[in-house]
């Protein structure tokens, strides 16, 4: 379909291309930069006409059911449309029309792939996200949720899409469900979609966390990111060679108190590996940027330092390094047991299972 496309006064023609979506669904702002006027428009969608109405100022240019990435691409279009005021200036034909607008909620994490929310051709409802200051309404199967702040949409296809983190927290407010849950932050972890922090970031930024359909979920979702970053630092080691520690283990000093537990050692280098799958805690719910200190944090870094006060190399990885820089992770380790040989030796300890 071009700018120029030739076009009947009575009934215009514009031609489809069944791979694309773009060319089967448009708003009435991408019909007038075709040259169909308003009353061409209405015509066609006339009882038995070959176009139809799909939501307000978006058109669906054949006459069977909308497909489920039609009705995507046709919320998209009503939720990118511009405010009133600015509807008269001519618009690009090249323009998308999504304007700010991007899909969240179960829609989205249908689009980034999640099994447990099915096909999006089944999908009831489509929420998209647009900034507060739109004034637009839910209609029909378009839920529409305003946000102070928009995050960076990801592309998904043609599609922008919100970032899993943010599209699980507006899928968890929109239900009650503990097991539904639990099951979509489970697979967000299980399956590599996001890291566990970010989770628990937006689900506290979003005022989601004090829930009981997410109390026990998010706990669930600590247990399972563990979980995965044990299984990738196992295979981190393997898979680049590195020598085979002892693993889960807790050091103590001979007759004296312990000195805590680590994920991975290596007695002869003294050399630990811990890996950081702490969730930060976040302060004044709702306001990004703010944050209030883990008490954790505190117990792991007297840890961390009583540990190489006694000579010990404490490495600290974190799971989205080693999900997204496994490679680099390896270095940073054989790095510190090449080192090793260079340092005083370091304090006798007694390493037990955990």
């Amino acid at each position: 379909m071009t700018q120029n496309t030739p076009l009947s006064p009575r009934l215009p023609r514009l031609p489809l291309h069944p791979e694309d979506v773009a060319h089967r669904v448009l708003s009435a702002a991408q019909l007038r930069a075709r040259d169909v006027s308003a009353a061409q428009t209405s015509a066609q969608c006339l009882p038995g006409g070959p176009w139809q109405h799909l939501l307000p100022g978006v058109y669906l240019l054949h006459p069977g059911p909308p497909t489920g990435r039609e009705r995507l691409h046709g919320a998209l279009l009503y939720a990118g449309r511009p405010p009133a005021s600015a509807r008269r200036a001519p618009a690009d034909p090249a323009d998308a029309g999504y304007g700010e607008s991007m899909v969240t909620g179960v829609a989205a994490l249908a689009l980034h792939g999640f099994a447990s929310v099915g096909n999006v051709e089944a999908l009831h409802r489509i929420d998209v996200l647009v900034p507060r200051t739109r004034r637009l309404r839910s209609t029909r199967f378009v839920e529409v949720l305003r946000a102070a702040s928009m995050p960076r949409a990801v592309r998904v296809g043609e599609l922008p899409v919100a970032p899993v983190e943010r599209a699980l927290a507006d899928a968890v407010a929109g239900t009650v469900d503990a097991a539904c849950v639990r099951r979509l932050l489970t697979e967000a972890v299980r399956d590599g979609h996001c890291e566990p922090a970010a989770v628990v970031r937006e689900l506290s930024e979003a005022k989601l966390l004090g829930r009981p359909a997410v109390v026990g979920a998010v706990d669930a979702l600590l247990a399972e990111g563990r979980a995965v970053a044990e299984a990738r630092l196992y295979a981190m080691v393997r898979e680049h060679g590195l020598p085979e520690p002892v693993w889960n283990v807790e050091l103590r000093l001979p007759g004296g108190p312990p000195l805590g537990g680590v994920d991975a050692y290596w007695p002869d280098q003294a050399v630990a590996v811990e890996l950081d799958a702490r969730a930060p805690r976040y302060g004044a719910p709702g306001r990004r940027g703010r944050t209030e200190e883990d008490p954790r944090w505190s117990a792991y870094a007297a840890k961390r330092e009583h540990l190489e006060r006694l000579g010990i190399t404490v490495v600290r990885l974190s799971p989205r390094k080693l999900r997204k820089a496994a490679d680099q992770q390896a270095t940073v380790v054989r790095t510190a047991l090449m080192a090793a040989a260079d340092r005083e030796p370091a304090a006798y300890v007694m390493v037990l299972p955990r």
